[in-house]
C-alpha cells in the first residue's frame, strides 16, 4: 500500500506540473481540441486552481460539462508582443481593423445561438454603421471579407464558434458563401481576462484616444490589493492599504512576470519587489512554485529564468527557423553582442544587408532597396520580444540573457583540423556567463 500511495502521489504531482505548464502556454484548453489534456485539468482542478491563485493571483475556470478550461491571466504592464494572429501560413498579427471586427463580431454573437456567415456579416455591418467612430464595414471588398474570415477563424480556434456546415474561407471569394455556425456564448464571455468590464468605464468617445493607456490600466485593476494602481517606469505598482495586501501584491507581481515572460531582470523590479525576492520567504515561495510547476530555476546576478525541460510552457521558441525574421534575429545577435556601447540602426542595417548579399536566394521578401532596414527592424522586434535586447539613446544593446546564444568555437585538435562550432554548423551553444 505504501508503494502504491507513493506512486499515486508522484502521478498527481506530474499531472499538476504538466497541466500548469500547458495552461501557461495556452490559457484556453477545450475538450474538443485536446481531450487528454482537458481530462487531466478536470481531474486535478482543485490543486491547479489553488496553485494559480496562490502563486500568481490568476483564476482558473474549469467547465467540465461545457468542455473547456480558461486561465484568466492578468498583467498590469502593457505588452503588445503577443497579439492575436491570423491563422494562415504567415501568422501575421492582427491589425487595428481586425481587432475592431473581433470586438464587434463577438458582441453580436452573444445574442444568437445559431447563425450563418451572411447574417452575421450583416449584423456587423449595421453595428459598425451605428458607431460614428468606426469606419464602415464593406462586405463587397475582398480585403474586408478576408479580415472578417481571419476573425471568425480565430473564434473557431477558441471553440466559441463551431462550423456546422460549409467552410469559413469560402467567404473570401464570395459574399454569397453559405456557412452555418453554432455559437458558444458562455465560452465567448470567458475570453476577456480583464476583471473590470469595459462597459463600466464608459468614457466619452472624444476622450478615448487621450486616455487610452489609463483606460487599459483601469480594466485590469484588482481590488484585492487595495487602492488604485500607480504606474512607474519599472512597471505597475499598487498602493496597498495593509501589509497583507502589500505582500500579496509583491508575490503576485513578481511571479506573474516570471511565469509569463522569457526572462525576469532584477533591473525591472521595484525596490520593494527586489527586497521581497531577496527575503527568505520570497526565495522559498519562488523555488517551491518553480518546482511544483516542473521548471528548472536559474538564478543569476542579473535576473531569473525558468527552463521547461519538456518545452510545454511556451507557444513560441528561440532559436527558431519558422520565419525569416527569427533566423535573422539569431544571426544578428552576434552583431549586437559585439560592441560594448551597443549598435546603431545603421550598423544593424549594414549587417542585415551583408546577410542578404551573402545569401541572395534567402529572404526574398527583403531583397529590395529598403529590405535590409526592414529585416533588421523585424529581427530586433523578435529579440526584444524575448527580452534579449533593449534600446537606449538610439542604440540597441544586448541584455544579459543574449549571451546564452553567443557563438562559441572549440579549439583546433592536435591534427591541426580547422576550428568548428561546439555543435553543428548551424547551432549556437549556450554560454554559462548568463
Amino acid at each position: 500500500m505504501s508503494t502504491l500511495a507513493n506512486q499515486l502521489v508522484a502521478a498527481e504531482r506530474e499531472d499538476i506540473a504538466r497541466a500548469i505548464r500547458l495552461l501557461l502556454a495556452k490559457p484556453l484548453i477545450t475538450e474538443r481540441s485536446d481531450a487528454a489534456i482537458f481530462d487531466i485539468i478536470r481531474r486535478r482542478q482543485e490543486p491547479l486552481t489553488k496553485w494559480f491563485d496562490y502563486t500568481c493571483g490568476w483564476s482558473l475556470v474549469v467547465e467540465s460539462r461545457r468542455g473547456y478550461a480558461r486561465l484568466l491571466k492578468i498583467r498590469h504592464t502593457l505588452d503588445s508582443s503577443r497579439p492575436a494572429r491570423r491563422l494562415r501560413s504567415g501568422r501575421a498579427p492582427f491589425d487595428r481593423r481586425r481587432y475592431i471586427l473581433l470586438c464587434v463580431t463577438a458582441a453580436e454573437l452573444l445574442a444568437i445561438p445559431v447563425t450563418t456567415i451572411g447574417l452575421l456579416a450583416g449584423r456587423v455591418v449595421q453595428a459598425i454603421a451605428a458607431d460614428p467612430a468606426l469606419p464602415p464595414f464593406d462586405t463587397t471588398s475582398r480585403t474586408e471579407r478576408m479580415a472578417f474570415v481571419d476573425v471568425l477563424r480565430l473564434l473557431e480556434s477558441y471553440g466559441a464558434l463551431q462550423v456546422l456546415d460549409g467552410t469559413t474561407e469560402t467567404f473570401v471569394d464570395s459574399e454569397q458563401a453559405k456557412v452555418l455556425y453554432r455559437v458558444d456564448a458562455t465560452l465567448l464571455m470567458r475570453l476577456p481576462a480583464a476583471p473590470i468590464g469595459p462597459s463600466s468605464l464608459a468614457p466619452a468617445p472624444d476622450q478615448i484616444t487621450d486616455r487610452f493607456d489609463d483606460l487599459l490600466h483601469s480594466l485590469v485593476r484588482e481590488r484585492r490589493y487595495g487602492e488604485a494602481p500607480t504606474h512607474t517606469t519599472t512597471g505597475a505598482e499598487q498602493a496597498p492599504v495593509s501589509d497583507t495586501q502589500r505582500n500579496l501584491w509583491l508575490r503576485h507581481s513578481i511571479l506573474r512576470r516570471l511565469f509569463d515572460d522569457p526572462v525576469l531582470y532584477r533591473d525591472d523590479l521595484s525596490d520593494d519587489e527586489e527586497a521581497y525576492l531577496a527575503s527568505p520567504t520570497g526565495r522559498q515561495i519562488l523555488r517551491r512554485a518553480a518546482e511544483q510547476a516542473g521548471f528548472a530555476l536559474e538564478e543569476r546576478a542579473e535576473g531569473l529564468l525558468l527552463i521547461d525541460p519538456d518545452a510545454l510552457a511556451t507557444n513560441t521558441t528561440f532559436p527558431d527557423d519558422s520565419s525569416t525574421a527569427r533566423i535573422a534575429a539569431l544571426l544578428l545577435l552576434e552583431e549586437v553582442t559585439g560592441p560594448a556601447g551597443g549598435t546603431t540602426p545603421e550598423q544593424l542595417s549594414s549587417a542585415a544587408s551583408d546577410l542578404l548579399r551573402r545569401f541572395p536566394q534567402w529572404a526574398k521578401a527583403y531583397q529590395s532597396t529598403e529590405g535590409a532596414g526592414r529585416l533588421a527592424d523585424d529581427a530586433c522586434t523578435v529579440l526584444a520580444d524575448f527580452h534579449l535586447i533593449h534600446r537606449s539613446a538610439g542604440r540597441t544593446l544586448a541584455s544579459p540573457a543574449a549571451w546564452r546564444y553567443r557563438v562559441t568555437t572549440t579549439p583546433p585538435a592536435a591534427t591541426n583540423a580547422p576550428a568548428t562550432r561546439s555543435a553543428s554548423d548551424n547551432t549556437f551553444e549556450e554560454e554559462a556567463l548568463w
